[in-house]
């Protein structure tokens, strides 16, 4: 198990200038963090990966898109549009050292169509999906697909939808992440959604019911941990936090309030939040 921190809290484009929190995130004793890919080329995202590289810090990535021109369940020329922009961000991964690429990247954040997901939405799904799996494999980047609450999405809300859609789009690239945040609205038992989808995560967030800092919420966390452990699951545990930082952001998350007294509450609490609830989960064994 590795221990990760999205860089959401602060930033969707991570540089140099951000070189003194990365190491002290490292200094926390974080494995990695996670990259959000909205901007920027290739070749910045592997200056990036040097710097991690010295600071010794491993990464993932994670994007999402929120243009509805951008749509790969829509039309066409939305689809295509889509399938460039995924491709140009399993490259940035690529480049950025990074094997997940995690995210609602299966249709466009905050968009609805006022109807739930139609048969025709989810065929034209499957198709975009493998030529991203496709493009993915050559890049040996994996896909994490996110089911997201009812609130900002309508494709997928839970790990029963996303997990049967990827049965059928059947590619070794195009996989799933479980998110504590979505699941905690959106299934029955959120325990069981995560061992029931097991054979699809290849990547999990750790986030509290607010979206604040880890443990001080209503998250059923010995449960969540000890279902993680048990499962065998060796991946990545990597927190996602939001504050108002950033004005988009905070705008598609829904942020309008503060969640913690600082930044630093949510990265110092949250890794000891986790590991000190793995351990437990393993005495437990």
């Amino acid at each position: 198990m590795k221990i990760g921190f999205c860089m959401f809290l602060w930033t969707t484009n991570v540089t140099q200038k951000h070189e003194k929190l990365l190491r002290d995130i490292k200094a926390t004793g974080y494995d990695g963090v996670e990259i959000p890919i909205f901007e920027g080329s290739p070749d910045e995202y592997k200056r990036l990966g040097d710097l991690l590289d010295r600071i010794g810090l491993e990464r993932t990535a994670v994007t999402a898109m929120g243009d509805p021109a951008m749509n790969l369940i829509g039309d066409a020329a939305a689809r295509k549009a889509g399938i460039k922009y995924m491709k140009w961000a399993i490259d940035c991964a690529n480049a950025l050292g990074a094997d997940k690429l995690s995210g609602p990247m299966h249709s466009t954040l905050g968009h609805f169509s006022g109807v739930g997901p139609t048969a025709a939405e989810k065929k034209r799904s499957v198709s975009s999906q493998r030529a991203i799996g496709d493009h993915a494999a050559t890049k040996n980047v994996t896909v994490g697909l996110e089911a997201l609450n009812r609130f900002e999405c309508y494709l997928f809300n839970t790990m029963d939808d996303l997990c049967a859609h990827l049965d059928e789009v059947d590619h070794p690239h195009i996989k799933a992440m479980y998110d504590t945040f979505h699941c905690n609205i959106e299934e029955q038992d959120p325990i069981a959604a995560f061992t029931k989808s097991l054979r699809h995560i290849v990547h999990v967030h750790i986030s509290e019911n607010d979206r604040g800092v880890p443990g001080r919420g209503n998250i059923p966390w010995k449960k969540t941990f000890s279902a993680i452990r048990d499962s065998g699951y060796v991946g990545w545990l990597t927190i996602e936090a939001f504050g108002r930082g950033l004005k988009d952001l905070a705008a598609a998350t829904k942020v309008w309030r503060d969640f913690a007294e600082s930044p630093e509450a949510v990265y110092k609490e949250g890794f000891v939040h986790i590991r000190d609830h793995w351990k437990r989960a393993g005495r437990s064994r």
